[in-house]
């Protein structure tokens, strides 16, 4: 049912549109905004210059749970088989971030050399260092899926004492990265591991922002009853509404995304029904991903324009509250230390929205890094540059998007 449900399903997009949109990106990206960035340090502060293969990527599919929720068996349910380097158990199995993509043959390509290879768009997981580098690797064989997906399994989400086991690396950090690059973020649970830990929390604190991507799949439904499957579903809805703050109702898809029989003496005539159901829906959800992933890309890049000028402002305001002659360093400390009045300032002067302001306390500690009078003044014309394209080139790339759609 998977693979042969899931492969009927495959969009077909124009490739002349999605090259025309993606080229206009790039050169806007070249031409209007990387100017911006690159005279404000936003690479250092924000996020790191976008590649050629950041605008090429094959749209990006995560897959987030604690472990033995099912996530690599998710991945092994539509290609019907593992990849290479896969395995699955009971206990915890995927002990990195693995990006499954397609390749000419099977291989592994360790994350030191997947950072550094131009038709990779992981170049930015550099600033993560070499511990996070040693749990990272790409997956590639040839599978038609892959010529249109890149799946990024993720080690299991850890919970109860094996909380108290430090990661060598930022793990929130890292997802909050994937998810920026992502087009669906899929966040498993099965019925035994409805818990949500702090780490979990932590987790789904860093997907703020991309909401509309995020869908539940509750995995292993196949495993209770129909009346235990009910108790399940309100436990787990009343477990999220607790750590996501949203009005709208949360998309949870029902049923046992594994690449085994169902067990139907379980579920029953009507599991069955409803799992086949929501098998479905899950599908044509995937299967909508390449034609939206345009819209996306045009949304992604409004959004870090629009968070570009914002850091302009912001260094371009700290700049002119330095002193010419005498006192900088005593000058430099007071403004890092009052960074929480200096954004203010800036929110006031510019009207910018106070959720479009970065965190002030990330900010400060790469602030003090830098020495504030060799930073630029808020030059004009770029700013204008990046309005221009907001207002004028974009609108034309967003018509030929909705082509695709």
């Amino acid at each position: 049912m998977a693979f042969p449900a899931f492969r009927r399903y495959l969009p077909q997009v124009s490739k002349s549109n999605a090259n025309s949109l993606i080229d206009g990106l790039k050169k806007l990206y070249v031409e209007k905004l990387r100017p911006l960035e690159l005279t404000y340090c936003f690479n250092d502060f924000v996020s790191p210059m976008l590649t050629e293969s950041d605008f090429d990527a094959k749209p990006m599919v995560m897959l987030l749970g604690q472990y033995s929720t099912g996530k690599t068996s998710f991945i092994k349910y539509l290609l019907r088989k593992e990849y290479p380097g896969a395995y699955i158990g009971p206990e915890p199995t995927t002990d990195g971030f693995v990006a499954v993509m397609e390749g000419i043959e099977e291989r592994t390509v360790p994350g030191n050399a997947a950072i550094v290879q131009a038709d990779m768009p992981f170049s930015g997981l550099s600033k993560f260092g070499i511990s996070f580098l040693s749990k990272f690797r790409c997956s590639q064989m040839p599978h038609p899926l892959l010529q249109q997906y890149t799946f990024i399994d993720t080690p299991g989400v850890l919970s109860g004492e094996k909380q108290r086991i430090e990661r060598s690396y930022d793990f929130p950090a890292v997802t909050e990265w994937f998810a920026s690059k992502c087009d669906l973020i899929l966040l498993l649970f099965d019925p035994h591991k409805l818990d949500i830990s702090d780490e979990f929390k932590e987790v789904i604190s860093s997907l703020q922002g991309h909401d509309d991507k995020i869908r539940f799949i509750l995995n292993k439904a196949d495993q209770v009853n129909t009346q235990q499957l009910m108790r399940v579903y309100g436990a787990l809805m009343w477990s999220l509404g607790k750590v996501i703050n949203t009005p709208e109702v949360m998309r949870v898809y029902i049923g046992s995304f594994v690449d085994k029989p169902q067990n139907d003496g379980i579920m029953g005539p009507l599991g069955k029904e409803l799992f086949e159901k929501e098998h479905e829906d899950l599908l044509k959800d995937l299967k909508d991903i390449p034609k939206k992933s345009y819209d996306r890309r045009v949304n992604e890049f409004v959004k870090r324009s629009q968070a570009a000028k914002i850091h302009a402002y912001i260094i371009g305001h700290l700049k002119n509250q330095m002193p010419l002659l005498f006192g900088k360093a005593k000058a430099q400390d007071l403004l890092i230390h009052n960074l929480d009045n200096e954004f203010a300032k800036v929110q006031q002067r510019y009207r910018i929205p106070g959720g479009d302001l970065p965190n002030v306390d990330r900010f400060r500690t790469i602030l003090a890094t830098y020495d504030i009078d060799k930073f630029v003044r808020l030059k004009k014309h770029l700013v204008q540059a990046v309005d221009d394209m907001l207002a004028h080139d974009i609108p034309s790339l967003l018509q030929e998007a909705q082509h695709l759609s």
